[in-house]
């Protein structure tokens, strides 16, 4: 038996996403994107809830300010406390984790899709995508890059404008394009 292209998709093997069943996934998020993202905190159904409705986990706590853009959102999970500033972009062909307490900016994105190098295979439509794994206590600058794969620690710093394309170390600052460990002051 072979596998559908939402199986391809989510094992991380290549996959065409112009495929009727995941055509019909984004169609279903977009709708669910429109209500979150025209949706009145003051509302009888909150914000909290319409996230808790669509993602695969989400925290006591969590905020993400409108307008919020995702593939799926089935794949993402926010841990508690955590704060998601306004026009966020998560790509999530595959799970994206945030940890609990983390303060991500404005205009940030975490994209777990990826293309292929090789451009005849890229040219047949193909993708795949890598996990995105955000530890607790974790602050994103405004305009960061998460590519996909990555893993930032705990109590990291991402500065803001950066693009991630390695892995954080906990409790690092990383900032630039690409994004590198910032090093500590020299005491004068």
């Amino acid at each position: 038996m072979s596998l559908s292209e939402k199986q391809k998709m989510l094992s991380g093997q290549l996959y065409h996403a112009g495929c009727p069943e995941l055509q019909a996934e984004q169609r279903s998020n977009k709708q669910w994107m429109d209500r979150y993202n025209s949706s009145d905190e003051q509302l009888k159904l909150s914000r909290h809830t319409l996230l808790a409705e669509h993602l695969a986990a989400v925290g006591e706590g969590v905020i993400i300010r409108p307008p919020f853009y995702c593939d799926y959102g089935y794949n993402i999970s926010i841990g508690a406390n955590t704060f998601i500033n306004f026009s966020c972009v998560i790509l999530d062909v595959l799970p994206v984790h945030i940890g609990h307490d983390c303060q991500i900016a404005p205009s940030v994105q975490i994209y777990t899709a990826d293309h292929p190098l090789d451009p005849d295979v890229r040219r047949t439509g193909l993708e795949s995508g890598r996990p995105v794994h955000i530890g607790n206590n974790v602050w994103i600058g405004g305009g960061a890059i998460i590519l996909p794969g990555v893993t930032i620690g705990d109590d990291a710093v991402i500065g803001a404008g950066s693009v991630v394309t390695r892995d954080v170390a906990a409790g690092a600052v990383v900032v630039g394009n690409p994004a590198r460990e910032r090093q500590p002051a020299q005491a004068q």
